[in-house]
């Protein structure tokens, strides 16, 4: 049962929808499996920049449906912004499924995240603002909406009502906000439930159907691996888990069926947001990653804070999620320097230290251990094989390879969808 995993081996933005695409015309389903659009992919086809922020990057390949599984929360109207943006733009949305089990992303999460971080100061996590975590703190309290709750108002009035009974305490008591009317948030949300009806499917039924008949599904996540609520830079993480086993309870599809799981890595590092990040630069070259590989939030139009590559985190990655094989993005953006360090270990309190070390206080004192690899300074962007790069290009990848635990199958040398090298198929 051909059934593969594609996530985010760093910190997310590592270039999955890239991957995702790349393998779009393979495959028959392209799911996402956690997150909401508090996550992002640029998708380049031709002179075509696409931004999704919610919808799998399946959307973009005739053939293939894309899906949005259980496990992911929705936003109906960013829903609706992004399907009309590529509906504009010629882009046939119409194969596209949403789990009826999926949480909806009300107006009043979005307040409480919003508000909740203000009030944290310098404790802030770093969130998006658009709701996520209080949608899955409501689902986890089963005081959460699903898409099919917008088919029966009767359920649909009772859920939002004793959603708003705790909520309108905290924004008016300890927030100093007005009370949420539950009428008001009732009939918006009502507004959605026609248009999003064609929709909606039992999408476990419908993948583990297809999964039976040989179909070629592929599950996608939203962020990257350290940023998983259980296994990552806790508490500086999403409210999900985009790690392997995300895939199966996000979408319905059990561990058996899982045949590969590829890990997105870019060829250094970065990350949005708070939290500990031992390689991160706050020089020149840090600068010129950023500037070079374009390093903003698709989502949050942030920079990115830029570093060397840490091969601790890759390790860590392959370890937590059973990566079979890593596609390693953005090789290009290192061409230039005469050298390039590596995290090969951490010191901390003056000890070396192979391994991620599951201290929270540990990780915040980490200090990189750098290995210096001879860099190049030749174009790579036009290279169809393994073969064409330089070869200190070539060493680069065998070094990182060999200390991230997987197989390298593909490599990223430019943005566009044909700038890809790969040396073993992912099918």
């Amino acid at each position: 049962m051909p059934a593969l995993v594609l996530l985010g081996a760093q910190w997310g933005d590592e270039g999955k929808g890239k991957a995702t695409d790349l393998l779009g015309g393979s495959v028959d389903y392209v799911v996402r499996y956690q997150g909401g659009n508090n996550a992002g992919h640029t998708v380049v086809v031709g002179d075509q920049k696409y931004a999704l922020h919610l919808l799998p990057s399946g959307i973009l390949s005739p053939g293939c449906t894309p899906v949005i599984g259980n496990g992911v929360v929705i936003d109906p109207s960013v829903l609706f912004s992004e399907l009309n943006g590529l509906n504009e733009r010629g882009v046939d949305t119409s194969k596209l499924l949403i789990s009826g089990n999926a949480h909806v992303i009300t107006p009043y999460n979005v307040t409480v995240d919003k508000v909740t971080e203000r009030f944290l100061g310098k404790r802030k996590i770093g969130t998006t603002g658009r709701g996520i975590g209080p949608t899955y703190a409501d689902k986890i309290n089963r005081v959460g909406i699903r898409i099919q709750d917008l088919y029966d108002e009767s359920i649909l009035t009772q859920k939002v009502e004793a959603a708003l009974d705790g909520k309108n305490q905290l924004l008016t008591k300890v927030f100093n906000r007005r009370a949420i009317e539950v009428g008001q948030v009732v009939d918006e949300l009502l507004t959605y439930a026609d248009r999003l009806k064609p929709y909606v499917a039992d999408t476990v039924l419908l993948l583990n159907n297809a999964l039976e008949q040989n179909k070629v599904v592929l599950f996608e996540g939203g962020q990257g691996t350290l940023l998983d609520i259980d296994h990552g830079t806790y508490p500086f993480v999403t409210s999900s888990n985009p790690t392997a086993g995300g895939a199966c309870t996000g979408a319905g599809v059990g561990p058996t069926k899982i045949s590969r799981v590829i890990g997105i890595l870019k060829a250094y590092t970065t990350r949005v947001g708070s939290g500990p990040f031992p390689t991160e630069l706050f020089d020149a070259d840090g600068e010129a990653l950023r500037r070079i590989g374009g390093e903003r939030g698709v989502t949050t139009g942030r920079d990115r804070r830029c570093g060397w590559f840490d091969a601790v985190i890759a390790r860590y990655a392959t370890r937590v999620n059973g990566l079979t094989d890593f596609f390693l993005t953005k090789l290009d953006v290192l061409t230039g320097w005469e050298e390039i360090p590596v995290c090969v270990a951490y010191e901390i309190d003056g000890e070396r230290v192979e391994e991620l070390p599951y201290s929270q206080t540990d990780f915040h004192h980490a200090k990189p251990i750098y290995e210096y690899l001879p860099g190049w300074s030749e174009d790579i962007t036009k290279a169809k094989s393994f073969a064409d790069l330089p070869k200190n290009a070539q060493n680069y990848v065998k070094a990182l390879e060999e200390m991230s635990g997987a197989p390298i199958s593909a490599i990223g040398v430019g943005p566009g969808r044909d700038e890809t090298i790969e040396i073993n198929s992912f099918l």
